[in-house]
Parts: C-alpha cells; sequence; structure tokens
C-alpha cells in the first residue's frame, strides 16, 4: 500500500510580520511570505510548480503566479474549512510530489483579520467574517444565525460548556492553557502579544461568551505565512534540517455547526481521534514518542479536547493534565505550541503552528523542545480536521 510516509519535506518556510491592522493587501502578504519561504529554501520563483491553499483564501493562484514570477504551475489545489485546511494543505502538496504531479509544492495562507483590515468585498475578505453574514443565509447556519448563534465564540461555547457538565473541566483549566502559551510567546519576538498574564488576569478578563473569557480567543491577527514542500530525494541537498512528513491526514466528523450531531458522537468518534488513527498507524507511532504538539488553539478549551483526541491523556483527563504543568516549555511532558499559538503569537487560521513545528525539528524554536525528532501539528479538531506528524 502507498502512504505519504516520508516521501515529502518541507524545506523553506516565511512570513510576514504579524500586527492588528497591517496595511496591505492579503495579495501583496502573501507573496512576501511565499518569497520568503522560496528564499529559505534555497529556491527561485521558477522552481515552484504547485500550490495549495485553503479554499477561502482570497489570493488566486493565478495572481500569485503573475506576482511571483511562476512561469507555470503542473498542481494546484485547495483545502475546504478554515482551521480544518491547516494541515490539508499539506497533505495535499506531499500527495502531488509523491504521484509525480508535482517538484516543489508551495502551501499558504494569508489573512488581513483584523476588524478594520476589510481588503476584498465579500465574508472572506478580511475583518471578521461574521460582522459581514449576508442577509440570507444556507447550510447548516440557518439554524443558528437567525437566533443569535453567529461567532464561533458563541457555537464553541456550547462544546465547551457541555466538556465542563461531563467532565468537571473549569475556566481555570482554560485559564491554564492561556497562561502556559503567553509564557511561551514571551520569548517569541513575532508575537504580537508578549506581555506575561497570570490565572488571576485570566479570571479577570471580561466574558466573551460564557464559559469562554477575552484571555481564551484566538488573536485578530494581519499576516501571511507560506512554506515549500518537495521530495525527500532533494530534501537531502536543502539548505536547512529538512522537517520529512512522516504521516499526514485528514478526517471529516461531527462539525462546530452540526452541534447535536457533534454532542451525539462527542465520546464515540471525532475528527480528530480518526486522523489520530491514521497517522500513528501510518508513522508507527504513538502520543509517548512525540517531543511536541503544535494544537489548533482558535480557544484555549481547544487544547484541552485535542490532547484527549491525540490520545495524550483519557477523555476527562485534560483538565488537570494542563494544571500539572505537563504543556508547559520546558519542563513538560508534552510541550505545547512553543511559539504561543493563536491565543499569542498571531491567528493566521493555525498556518503559523506548521513554522513552528519546523523550527522545532529545524532546532531554531525561541522554546526549543531539547532533542526534538517528532512533532504533531493540527487543524482545527471541530471542523474538517487533519493532522501531521514533521520528523527530523
Amino acid at each position: 500500500m502507498t502512504t505519504l510516509r516520508d516521501r515529502a519535506a518541507i524545506i523553506g518556510i516565511g512570513q510576514t510580520a504579524f500586527s492588528k491592522q497591517s496595511g496591505i493587501t492579503e495579495h501583496r502578504a502573501a507573496c512576501e511570505a511565499i518569497r520568503a519561504a522560496i528564499d529559505d529554501a534555497g529556491l527561485a520563483p521558477k522552481d515552484i510548480d504547485g500550490f495549495v491553499r485553503y479554499d477561502i483564501e482570497s489570493n488566486t493562484e493565478l495572481a500569485l503566479i503573475y506576482s511571483l514570477g511562476i512561469p507555470h504551475l503542473r498542481f494546484f489545489a485547495g483545502v475546504t474549512s478554515g482551521g480544518g485546511a491547516v494541515c490539508g494543505t499539506l497533505v495535499l502538496a506531499a500527495m502531488a510530489i509523491a504521484t509525480g504531479q508535482a517538484r516543489n509544492v508551495v502551501c499558504f495562507r494569508a489573512r488581513n483579520r483584523g476588524k478594520r483590515s476589510i481588503s476584498t468585498p465579500g465574508k472572506f475578505g478580511g475583518g471578521r467574517p461574521w460582522e459581514r453574514q449576508p442577509q440570507q443565509v444556507a447550510d447548516f447556519y440557518q439554524y443558528h444565525t437567525p437566533f443569535g448563534l453567529i461567532t464561533p465564540a458563541q457555537e464553541m461555547a456550547l462544546i465547551y460548556h457541555r466538556h465542563m457538565h461531563e467532565y468537571g473541566t473549569t475556566t481555570e483549566h482554560f485559564g491554564q492553557v492561556a497562561v502556559a502559551q503567553r509564557t511561551h510567546a514571551e520569548r517569541n519576538p513575532n508575537a504580537v502579544m508578549r506581555q506575561p498574564i497570570t490565572l488571576s488576569d485570566h479570571q479577570s478578563s471580561r466574558w466573551i461568551a460564557e464559559p469562554l473569557r477575552m484571555l481564551d480567543c484566538c488573536l485578530e491577527t494581519d499576516g501571511a505565512c507560506a512554506v515549500v514542500v518537495t521530495s525527500r530525494e532533494r530534501a537531502r541537498d536543502a539548505q536547512h534540517t529538512p522537517a520529512y512528513i512522516l504521516a499526514g491526514a485528514q478526517a471529516e466528523g461531527p462539525i462546530h455547526i452540526q452541534l447535536s450531531d457533534y454532542f451525539t458522537h462527542r465520546n464515540e468518534e471525532t475528527g480528530g481521534r480518526s486522523v489520530a488513527k491514521q497517522i500513528y498507524e501510518m508513522a508507527e507511532v504513538s502520543p509517548r514518542d512525540i517531543n511536541a504538539a503544535m494544537f489548533y488553539d482558535h480557544f484555549s478549551p481547544a487544547v484541552l479536547t485535542s490532547l484527549e483526541d491525540y490520545g495524550f491523556c483519557k477523555p476527562g483527563e485534560s483538565g488537570p493534565f494542563v494544571a500539572a504543568g505537563n504543556i508547559q516549555w520546558p519542563h513538560g511532558r508534552l510541550p505545547v505550541n512553543t511559539h504561543g499559538g493563536s491565543l499569542s503569537e498571531a491567528f493566521i487560521h493555525g498556518f503559523n503552528h506548521i513554522l513552528e513545528g519546523v523550527r522545532q525539528i529545524r532546532g531554531t524554536s525561541t522554546c526549543q523542545v531539547e532533542n526534538a525528532e517528532l512533532v504533531l501539528v493540527t487543524s482545527s479538531n471541530t471542523d474538517p480536521t487533519g493532522a501531521v506528524l514533521l520528523r527530523r
């Protein structure tokens, strides 16, 4: 059976500065991040023959090849969803390379998410998408939006309330995630939020959608990130330590806009649990082998449910797990989001987590895990989801 195991590697990473209001378009941000990744890979634009993006990305392949001077593409694709698309981009890139459809593939995300950072018309043209809902809504949103369930925080609050009800999880557990990641961000010069916070600061921050407080929520950030993926053979000549894609998978399961289904199946099967089984089987590893994890963290409790879905603790044990300091660098059992994550570094729809995973493999993180050989990166576990295992 053909698998993705070790067939491709990330050899270049790039990003823009992260800010609340960049003043540049999403197109320019994408070009800057992609060019930085190509330079970091030791390549030129003419060497790129593939693109993978999020479906909701405002940048088109045609516009990018014109602006970057790329002669032509042999492969291009998109991955559905927002936070659920993160790792799927790498899975598609690795598939394209493994099957000979492309030689060097760029995966990227550019997003102006600041409240006033609107660059193009439409719901996904910058700014906060829930503030730009059309007058008529379709799909599952028609059962939520007219009744006031509009923002991601409101949707996720119901799921996290259920976790608290079933397992005794507390808002203090949420706060310990936020404090740990802010501690990591203090060392990261690229992080938007570097001022230290305490658990008391978290508990006194205002409610956004109970039980979520302001310090539980990801940052509204402008910026872009990109990576270059190539074959195992070409990666051996890379100018930086390659981050090999040891395993990767996607899954569709109960998601946050199908709330009754999500509640029904939470204790049986989730997209995250399905992906975990796939990648551990492909890589022939277990959670005990993983040195660091970059969990999608649009809200701090997402780290708790990810710890459970990916087998680092049993359902209901994630709160005590983080309370014991297990996700804190440098002494935690599993350092999590060592760049500060979406709560403190930036919210680039989770793509900056991939870059931090690569830095851990290279040994260049500002919170470097000693002898990091295997790093887990995940997409949102309440959307169509995915995950990759990166190895040295």
